[in-house]
């Protein structure tokens, strides 16, 4: 059980805000040391926070993360709950401690320390806390949430080992192959987006980390799962995020928000609105990390108190606004249904007196590189598992 995962101790003689800070404080700075690779488990918080207020978790409903990491989307959506709901009834509080949360980490050291995070968070028990360890991708868990955040690990490894509670041991496939699906593919990414629309409810929201870009242009599978996920939900939100905020910081990321509806013969989407927060911005994971005000404008843009009341920032006349707003017509119009659209000039390729500081370009150069090399050795691993395959 995952209570095995935590040695029993005493919670109880520290307030719940406290222990949780100081424990996630330590989380976050061992994600800031690149050497040790724990940044790649580690969503920056400020980007957390902000596509939690954009979601909006309400009393009652259940929050799920399918690939859970240390728990950010899961005490953030609770820690937002109680934030903005101050007169919770009984039952609600009840739920929000013991039913309101469910994750799933493949990783059994993670899992551990997601189930100490959300313990020092208030939720769950020492004998009951919300996490299963298990691929998420495996099977329909037959499970639906109102909400769904999640960060899901990208790229494929067709040998990886996987240690479950009960001590078995299994192996990750490489396809995904599920009747609930519109595609299979060994995209981990687009298995994720296929998944996270199975467990969402009708109508249930979801904001979920995609990276790289290519899950956004890519054709075959990708092309038809975005064809499908445009037609049957509605996908209405698209961030486009800078470099150097995750381990591999050479890879491009985005968050897709989109909610799921019930079948229809007509397309779900409407309109999808883009912020561009990645054209002519730097971060770093050290010396310049993103802050939460650094996602004001774009949370407030995306009016979380009624999102169908938005008007662009770019247009005639204002060739820098970060926010527009493409037509359903237009998206599937586009080649292979791409959702790879960006518009403003980068004026690092413009203008030579706009570049970043050297010490910049070289650590983004050093970034590409090696996030370029981690794919050629999955692509490696993968021949080398056919070519073995085949001599047996």
């Amino acid at each position: 059980m995952i209570v095995d995962l935590i040695n029993e101790q005493d919670w109880s003689a520290m307030g719940a805000d406290v222990k949780g800070d100081a424990y996630e404080g330590l989380l976050e700075k061992n994600a800031q040391d690149t050497k040790s690779g724990a940044g790649q488990y580690f969503t920056p918080r400020a980007l957390i926070q902000a596509m939690v207020d954009c979601v909006t978790p309400r009393p009652g409903e259940v929050v799920c993360d399918p690939a859970c990491g240390t728990g950010g989307f899961l005490f953030t959506a609770h820690n937002y709950i109680t934030q903005h709901h101050a007169n919770l009834t009984r039952d609600e509080k009840r739920h929000l401690k013991e039913s309101a949360f469910r994750g799933w980490e493949l990783v059994q050291g993670t899992a551990r320390v997601c189930a100490m995070n959300l313990l020092l968070h208030g939720i769950g028990s020492e004998k009951s806390v919300p996490i299963k360890v298990a691929d998420a991708l495996a099977a329909d868990p037959g499970e639906r949430f109102e909400v769904v955040l999640a960060n899901p690990p990208f790229g494929k490894k067709s040998s990886t080992m996987i240690v479950g509670e009960d001590g078995k041991t299994s192996s990750e496939k490489d396809i995904i192959e599920r009747d609930d699906f519109w595609a299979a593919t060994s995209n981990k990414q687009l298995n994720f987006v296929q998944h996270i629309k199975t467990l969402l409810k009708p109508h249930g929201r979801a904001a979920v980390v995609v990276l790289p870009d290519n899950v956004l242009f890519e054709g075959g599978a990708g092309e038809t799962i975005r064809r499908k996920l445009l037609h049957e939900c509605d996908v209405h939100t698209l961030l486009r995020l800078p470099t150097g905020l995750f381990y591999a910081q050479g890879v491009k990321a985005n968050v897709l928000f989109f909610d799921k509806k019930p079948a229809s013969e007509t397309p779900w989407t409407k309109k999808l609105w883009i912020y561009d927060l990645r054209t002519n911005k730097h971060y770093t994971l050290k010396t310049n990390p993103m802050k939460r005000e650094d996602l004001d404008e774009f949370v407030q843009l995306y009016n979380p108190a009624n999102r169908h009341d938005r008007a662009p920032t770019w247009g005639e006349g204002a060739p820098d606004g970060r926010w527009c707003v493409y037509t359903y017509d237009e998206l599937i119009a586009r080649d292979k249904a791409s959702l790879d659209i960006f518009w403003l000039r980068d004026e690092s390729l413009a203008d030579g007196d706009n570049l970043p500081p050297p010490e910049v370009i070289a650590q983004e150069i050093v970034d590409d590189l090696e996030a370029a090399l981690e794919q050629f050795r999955l692509i490696a691993g993968d021949l080398g598992d056919a070519a073995a395959s085949t001599e047996r």
